[in-house]
C-alpha cells in the first residue's frame, strides 16, 4: 500500500473547537487531521475516507447522522469528566468511546490505536458474509437484514463479524473478550452480554427471528436456530 494510501485510511474528522484543538497532536502522531464545524454542511465529501471522528462536547445530536453516513466508523464523543453521567451520555447517545479534551491529548491517541487496531485486525477476505437474510459487507463496512439497513457502532460491528465469521460454532466468552475486547482480558463478561443485547435489539427492530443464540454456560452462537445439544458436547 502507498503512503499516501495509508494517510487517506488514517484520515481522522475532528468536529468542533476542542477536537479541532487537538489536530496538530494527531498530525504528530500520522494521522491526517479534517477539521469541521459540527454541523453536516462543513463536513468533507461523502466519498472522502475516514478512519474516525472525535467529536467535541455537546455535538451527541451529530452521531446518528455521523453514523448513518460511515457505518461502523469509531466515533469519539468529549464529555467533560470520566464518571458515570459522562459514560451514560456515550452509551446512550450510541459513541463507541469518550475522550476527554481537558487531558493531554496522549490518552485520546491511545483510544484511536486501540479502535483503529481492531478494525486492521479484523480486515477479512470475504466479499461478503451472509446466513439466513442477516448479510455483512465487509468492503463498505455495512449490514443489512432483508431489505433494511442495520447501523451498528464500531464494537457491535466487530462482535458481529466475529460471529459470522464463526456462524454455527459457540463461541466462549474468554474468546470474544481475548479478540474484541483484549484491553479488558480477566474482566467480567458483562460488556459481552451488553453489546449482545444491542445487537440482538437492532437485528430485530423488525420483528426478524432471533439468529444470536446463548448456550448457557458455554457462549454465543449465531445460527439460524439453536444448535441440538448432542453437538455442543
Amino acid at each position: 500500500m502507498s503512503a499516501a494510501a495509508d494517510q487517506q485510511e488514517m484520515a481522522v474528522l475532528l468536529l468542533g473547537p476542542e477536537a479541532c484543538g487537538v489536530a496538530e497532536r494527531l498530525a504528530l502522531s500520522g494521522y491526517t487531521p479534517l477539521c469541521a464545524e459540527g454541523d453536516s454542511a462543513s463536513w468533507p465529501a461523502a466519498e472522502t475516507p475516514i478512519a474516525a471522528v472525535v467529536l467535541a462536547p455537546g455535538l451527541q445530536a451529530q452521531l446518528a447522522p455521523l453514523r448513518r453516513r460511515l457505518g461502523a466508523v469509531p466515533l469519539l464523543l468529549g464529555i467533560p469528566s470520566d464518571d458515570v453521567a459522562g459514560r451514560s451520555l456515550v452509551l446512550a447517545s450510541g459513541a463507541d468511546d469518550f475522550w476527554l479534551p481537558g487531558e493531554p491529548p496522549s490518552d485520546l491517541l491511545t483510544r484511536l490505536r486501540l479502535h483503529l487496531g481492531v478494525q486492521q485486525r479484523s480486515q477479512p477476505a470475504e466479499p461478503c458474509l451472509q446466513l439466513a437474510d442477516l448479510r455483512l459487507e465487509p468492503v463498505r463496512r455495512q449490514v443489512q437484514r432483508g431489505n433494511r439497513s442495520v447501523a451498528l457502532t464500531a464494537r457491535e460491528y466487530q462482535l458481529l463479524l466475529l460471529l459470522l465469521r464463526e456462524a454455527g460454532t459457540v463461541l466462549s466468552r474468554e474468546r470474544i473478550l481475548a479478540e474484541i475486547w483484549p484491553e479488558q482480558r480477566g474482566a467480567s463478561s458483562n460488556v459481552i452480554e451488553v453489546y449482545v443485547r444491542y445487537l440482538r435489539q437492532k437485528l430485530e427492530e423488525g420483528g426478524e427471528r432471533r439468529l444470536i443464540h446463548t448456550v448457557r454456560g458455554r457462549g454465543y452462537c449465531l445460527s439460524e436456530r439453536l444448535p441440538p445439544l448432542e453437538d455442543l458436547r
